[in-house]
């Protein structure tokens, strides 16, 4: 049975997960998880696992790289009890060759024992912060996704993987920006602070009403656009790397973890075997 995302909002995070798990919620996860932090996902073969980790250290920004599976293993034990990474998103992207091939709401036929997954900070997580301190976040109070553009900031190269830098977009009040900026610096496991404030033309986006992902989002009077470091650059840098396979999330369609949302960064130490053991 299928549940809203009001009814979503209201569960634990284990119990959103095993929601998401049985299929019946396919929805964005902004707004959810209360204070734990989200992840975007890339998974890839371990031929490529070692080159794609050197990307993500060399670009924390955008990639800040919160967990890593073993090979083959899908159970994502260092954040979570019981984190299935086949099935515990809300939506996949499964790129071949560089384009996008399919949209799914479960990978498990798709999982391979040479599989490496990669959890990366999500700007999802400091939004709780904003909304705390009452700075209204537009795409969460009219339940969209928010705006992601590929940039003219280009990324650090590492074997086939890098490209532009992809950022997401959010209109804050002029009186708001320095407040806005205080606390995302906060959390840099989830972008940190903004990468650019003002002019979307200075970074190279042409226009805000054509997202690249993502939904439109409206710039009121009195507001500014800022842009903060994305987690969809990795599906940017695969487009480009033409990789055979390599499955994402689906942007806006996070992992919510158990990690709590200002980790410096520990681990947990709980882990369950994919047994349950």
């Amino acid at each position: 049975m299928a549940i809203a995302f009001e009814g979503l909002q209201k569960l634990a995070t284990d119990d959103m997960r095993a929601q998401i798990r049985a299929g019946a919620y396919c929805g964005h996860t902004a707004g959810l998880g209360g204070k734990t932090l989200q992840a975007n996902l890339a998974i890839l073969t371990v031929d490529h696992a070692l080159d794609f980790m050197r990307f993500c250290q060399r670009n924390p920004k955008p990639c800040p790289l919160v967990g890593v599976s073993d090979t083959g293993n899908p159970m994502m034990t260092t954040l979570g009890g019981d984190i299935d990474i086949r099935t515990d998103l809300p939506g996949y992207y499964v790129y071949r060759d560089g384009m996008l091939d399919a949209t799914l709401a479960d990978i498990s036929a798709l999982w391979t024992d040479d599989m490496v997954a990669f959890a990366l900070g999500c700007s999802f997580t400091f939004e709780h912060a904003l909304q705390d301190a009452g700075i209204p976040v537009w795409h969460i109070d009219n339940n969209t996704t928010v705006p992601m553009f590929r940039s003219n900031i280009m990324t650090v190269p590492a074997g086939p993987f890098g490209g532009p830098t992809v950022v997401s977009m959010r209109a804050i009040n002029e009186t708001d920006v320095d407040r806005v900026t205080a606390i995302s610096k906060r959390f840099p496991m989830a972008h940190g602070g903004p990468v650019h404030i003002g002019d979307p033309a200075a970074i190279g986006i042409t226009d805000l009403d054509a997202p690249h992902w993502g939904d439109p989002a409206p710039i009121g009077a009195g507001q500014v656009p800022m842009f903060w470091a994305c987690g969809v650059t990795p599906q940017s840098a695969v487009m480009e790397a033409r990789l055979p396979i390599c499955i994402t999330h689906k942007p806006g369609h996070m992992l919510i973890t158990d990690v709590p949302d200002d980790a410096e960064f520990t681990v947990l130490t709980t882990t369950k075997s994919p047994t349950g053991e």
